[in-house]
């Protein structure tokens, strides 16, 4: 049986014989700072990196000591170092907003590099964006060890204005992920076509207008040493996004370092793969009235052979650049439990109902650490098995992270602390400059529409058809005996007494431990029933047992039926 091969540009092995990458998990270490106002300081980029130093007990190293498993920091764009390069360059920079920085992770090979920057030129000057110029980040490789210099990427950046086509900051943040798909996403199937090897190597952490990534396959302590701009006292921030990765398996490359785009991850998202199916399904009756035809251009929205994490960041992306605003989305990827939760609000349980038939979760366990650039949160999924604590202080920083301590503060300084809660979210909104409670965003979200009135008109539930007669003059009386029919499908004596009897007799599974050892239905000699042949898949990796008599509030076995 040939299996198909799953190409995982820079992230380690294909898939060869039994191996699959996709089965590969992680766990990690997760921080942010941020000033409630706003107000922008490199003492914020200092502050996230010592929190990073602090949180290298949770990530890795393998046998090389100065090889880790990845690092990294998210910051608002510095504008005072890029104007200062610009104006040392003579090059024409617009205002703060009016440009965005694409942070590319290019080939070694020169042609290569030489042909992915100008397919980036090429794309943006067709969606009618300017090319400003390159700048080669400044980088010191003191520290290194030789496995990491061997493998890092020519580290550029690239700066675009905005078009006189986009009449919004939005509309040119729209662009800018058009212009990125259409640059990434054809790579692999060039590289086969031109013989141009690296081609797929080639990789964009961050293209926006409001923020950019630095990270790497580095230690936690390294990260503020291998990139000179985040020494540089014009590297400006009012937030900063940590992440400090350990791989339980995953083979560590630059591209899988944290943090993403919009966000970093401590956990696993163990439904991924249903995730990722699902947002391909939807391809043929997805519809934006904001991105239009460019929607067509963004496909794969989810290229494959990327990690959880990369997955849902695409997704949250999506989400984003089709006008949901960055809880909403959140909330639509990660909602709380609300399918028993006999406290929940009928408005907010509507909310959650109503987006369930959008999205399927992306079920952790997981904390998520996001921003926009404008705002900045964290929330947890709802099994709540990541930890997560937060504080504020006099001076309105707001400190989160995967543990509590990572930023010294005297006690008196501290004016509250507290932990994330399953399902919760924390909210800062910079451009107000204060924090959001997740009460409050919540039922406002779940306000703004008539969810619940949806719902009425549009959804009809099995419960509500319970007085419909069924119709049963149709169905003819097999002639042929139960026990040949049971042992034609498959039916074993198992089956019938040690399942089937005591569901039907009591509406309850029957206990039994998780696994299995008998022998799989491809390779058995007898008939086996049709879904023996397939397996639901759960990670083994990091999660705690889940117990769906006294965890019933996050258990749901509801199912929806049609478009």
């Amino acid at each position: 049986m040939q299996v198909p091969a799953h190409h995982t540009p820079g992230n380690g092995p294909n898939t060869q014989g039994l191996y699959d990458p996709r089965n590969e998990h992680d766990a990690c270490g997760v921080g942010m700072v941020a000033h409630i106002k706003g107000e922008k300081s490199h003492a914020i980029i200092e502050q996230a990196l010592t929190i990073l130093a602090n949180l290298d007990h949770r990530g890795a190293v393998g046998a090389d000591p100065l090889l880790g498993d990845g690092a990294g920091i998210l910051i608002q764009t510095p504008d005072p170092l890029i104007r200062k390069w610009a104006e040392a360059h003579d090059f024409d920079l617009p205002h703060e907003g009016d440009y965005a920085i694409a942070m590319c992770f290019l080939p070694q090979e020169k042609e290569a590099r030489q042909f992915v920057e100008s397919q980036l030129e090429r794309f943006a000057e067709k969606e009618g964006q300017r090319v400003v110029g390159w700048r080669d980040v400044p980088t010191t490789l003191d520290g290194l060890g030789d496995a990491v210099i061997a493998s890092m990427p020519v580290i550029r950046q690239c700066v675009i204005a905005r078009g006189t086509n986009c009449a919004s900051r939005e509309a040119f943040e729209r662009k800018l992920v058009v212009i990125r798909k259409q640059t990434l996403n054809p790579l692999a199937a060039l590289e086969a076509k031109h013989d141009i090897p690296g081609l797929s190597q080639a990789y964009i952490p961050s293209f926006n207008s409001r923020t950019v990534v630095y990270k790497g396959l580095l230690l936690a302590n390294q990260v503020g040493s291998f990139y000179d701009d985040l020494r540089d006292p014009d590297c400006v921030s009012a937030l900063g996004l940590v992440h400090q990765r350990f791989s339980t398996n995953t083979f560590p490359s630059w591209r899988l370092a944290h943090p993403y785009r919009f966000m970093a991850h401590n956990g696993e998202i163990n439904t991924v793969r249903g995730n990722v199916n699902w947002m391909e399904a939807r391809r043929r009756t997805m519809e934006s009235e904001l991105l239009g035809a460019d929607l067509d251009k963004m496909w794969p929205l989810i290229p494959h052979g990327q990690s959880d994490t990369a997955c849902l960041d695409n997704a949250l992306e999506l989400l984003l650049t089709g006008g949901y605003s960055l809880a909403h989305a959140m909330m639509m990827l990660m909602p709380e439990a609300w399918a028993k939760n006999e406290q929940m609000t009928p408005a907010r349980r509507a909310f959650y109902e109503y987006h369930a038939a959008l999205m399927e979760p992306w079920d952790g366990p997981a904390a998520v650490c996001f921003t926009d650039g404008k705002q900045i949160g964290a929330c947890l999924d709802r099994n709540g098995l990541r930890p997560a604590r937060w504080c504020t202080t006099k001076d309105d920083l707001v400190v989160l992270a995967s543990e509590s301590g990572v930023l010294p503060f005297a006690e008196e300084d501290i004016t509250r602390k507290w932990r994330l809660q399953p399902g919760k979210m924390l909210l800062i909104d910079l451009e107000e400059g204060r924090i959001v409670t997740d009460e409050e965003l919540k039922t406002d979200l779940a306000a703004a529409e008539p969810y619940e009135a949806w719902l009425e008109k549009a959804q009809y539930k099995l419960a509500d058809l319970d007085h419909i007669e069924p119709d049963l003059s149709e169905i003819a009386e097999s002639t042929i005996p139960l026990l040949n029919r049971q042992q034609a499908f498959g039916y074993t004596q198992e089956d019938i007494s040690r399942f089937l009897e005591p569901m039907a007799a009591n509406g309850e599974d029957p206990i039994g431990s998780m696994g299995t050892d008998t022998p799989i239905a491809v390779l058995s000699e007898k008939s086996r029933l049709l879904y023996d042949y397939f397996k639901q898949n759960f990670a083994q990796f990091t999660n705690p047992p889940i117990d769906p008599i006294r965890e019933e509030l996050v258990m749901s076995l509801l199912s929806m039926i049609g478009p």
